[in-house]
């Protein structure tokens, strides 16, 4: 090992976990990698995904919670959930639930858009994203 990749072993040692936050971010814009893949491995971003015919599709981020269908004998728990999911009130999430299919959630994350349907689907709804 150079003593320069020394040099900066032992500076990395001192951040603070902020700081060392921060250092991945800006390693990630500066060099278009993604420091997320497995194993400690950066991976070079792509840009999104190629469609068959070579054209550039955007990754999507936002996404929207549909309640597909609620099954008779689940109405009452799949309400309870679309109230504290929504915040509505028993009326509004009343009429949510009988007039399916709605979008309940827009603009979500993927990680809380998938939080959502999954705590929907345990209480028996049926649930996509869009």
């Amino acid at each position: 090992m150079t003593e320069k990749i020394s040099t900066l072993i032992d500076e990395l040692k001192t951040l603070t976990l902020l700081e060392a936050a921060e250092l991945v971010k800006a390693i990630e814009e500066t060099f278009d990698v993604d420091a997320s893949a497995g194993g400690g491995v950066m991976m070079m971003n792509s840009g999104g995904t190629n469609t068959e015919d070579g054209e550039a599709v955007e990754e999507k981020t936002e996404f929207d919670v549909s309640l597909d269908e609620v099954p008779k004998d689940k109405k009452i728990p799949i309400l309870k959930v679309v109230r504290s999911v929504t915040e509505l009130g028993l009326k509004e999430a009343k009429e949510l639930v009988e007039n399916t299919p709605k979008i309940i959630k827009e603009g979500l994350t993927k990680a809380a858009a998938e939080e959502t349907k999954k705590t929907l689907e345990d209480a028996g709804a049926v649930v996509t994203l869009k």
